[in-house]
């Protein structure tokens, strides 16, 4: 796992320490014995930092906590002392926000650039790896018609979104775009970067907040028991994820972008999972909208979704190119069943979803 040009006897930094994603690379770097310097907004909230403070019970690592703000510069200057390896997971994953502007888009890019422009300043730092998404690739499924092939790549840049059309989108796209311009401006350190698809899995935390627990428990808890749209996704499992950062952030020869991503699949799909192992116990939906219905009815039902999302995502298939990731880092795939049944009873054991 490890390289000898990296030193694992220095701490690594975790941005965005509490996140889903972050949940399972720190837990991954606490069972490798690392010190891991977990940045968050307030160390005082004890409440918030329990799943970390778990994670770090029976393993040989240890974990250190670090106040900062993703937009504040120079606010990760301590927790970034003597790092070798930063992992920058910090980012919002939210759908629905009043300001695309102030809500996403500074967050991510100003973030980001925070962040990397303290690893210029801090000598111990070797490699960066930051989380990025299948969102910097791509923005709608019929992007595809575009690109040279006949599957997204690490070579395709989302070129589709913008403040107005999958904001969320074009805030993960112009993030990593920060991150690859500071990145080339120097070269004391490298950069590599993770693109997820839509992430599921259970959580380090079982209360997290992403919009990926959004979505599935919209589909147990009755408010999809009319149908889903059949909206092609990538997905990938969270554990899977991390032991892609684990691999990006300690093998010598990772380098430049990775699409993380197990399956090609849809919201149709995933219902029939979730159907085949909860069968009626919970209102699953069972059948796949129209897509006239959906265009005509899903603005009126989320204002998040417009038309042209609608047009250019539903019942166009995704397909997304993972091989560079299983090449190069040796990633493998949990089974899709795995990830979603298992998120679903972690939901159901924790009450966030109960039966009809």
């Amino acid at each position: 796992m490890t390289h000898p040009t990296y030193d694992t006897s220095a701490p690594v930094l975790v941005t965005g320490a509490t996140g889903y994603v972050a949940g399972w690379l720190v837990k991954r770097l606490l069972e490798e014995g690392f010190t891991v310097h977990a940045a968050v907004r307030d160390p005082g909230n004890t409440s918030k930092l329990k799943a970390l403070n778990h994670l770090a019970e029976e393993v040989p690592g240890q974990i250190k906590y670090f106040p900062s703000d993703l937009l504040q510069a120079g606010s990760y200057a301590d927790a970034m002392q003597g790092c070798a390896v930063v992992f920058h997971t910090a980012s919002p994953f939210i759908m629905s926000v009043e300001d695309p502007q102030k809500d996403l888009i500074e967050p991510a890019q100003l973030g980001t650039r925070n962040v990397l422009e303290q690893a210029n300043h801090t000598e111990s730092v070797q490699r960066v790896v930051v989380t990025s998404s299948c969102a910097a690739i791509y923005g709608d499924n019929a992007d595809l018609e575009q690109t040279k092939g006949d599957m997204f790549t690490e070579e395709d840049w989302n070129t589709s979104s913008s403040l107005r059309h999958q904001p969320y989108s074009y805030s993960k796209t112009v993030a990593e775009q920060e991150a690859w311009k500071i990145a080339k401006a120097q070269d004391r350190w490298d950069l590599v970067t993770i693109n997820p698809s839509l992430v599921l899995g259970p959580g380090t935390n079982p209360m997290a907040t992403s919009a990926s627990f959004s979505l599935i428990k919209q589909m147990g808890d009755g408010t999809m028991k009319s149908g889903v749209p059949n909206f092609g996704v990538g997905v990938v499992d969270v554990r899977d994820v991390a032991q892609a950062h684990m691999a990006a952030g300690f093998m010598f020869t990772a380098e430049g972008r990775y699409i993380t991503s197990g399956y090609n699949t849809n919201f149709p799909e995933l219902a029939e999972i979730l159907q085949y192992q909860f069968e009626d116990a919970y209102p699953i939906p069972k059948s796949t909208l129209p897509k006239p219905l959906v265009w005509l009815m899903g603005p009126l039902l989320d204002r998040s979704i417009s038309r042209k999302m609608i047009a250019r995502n539903v019942d166009v298939p995704l397909l997304v190119d993972n091989s560079k990731g299983i090449r190069e880092l040796g990633l493998t795939y949990r089974p899709l069943a795995t990830s979603l049944t298992e998120m679903f009873q972690q939901m159901i054991d924790n009450n966030i979803i109960t039966a009809a």
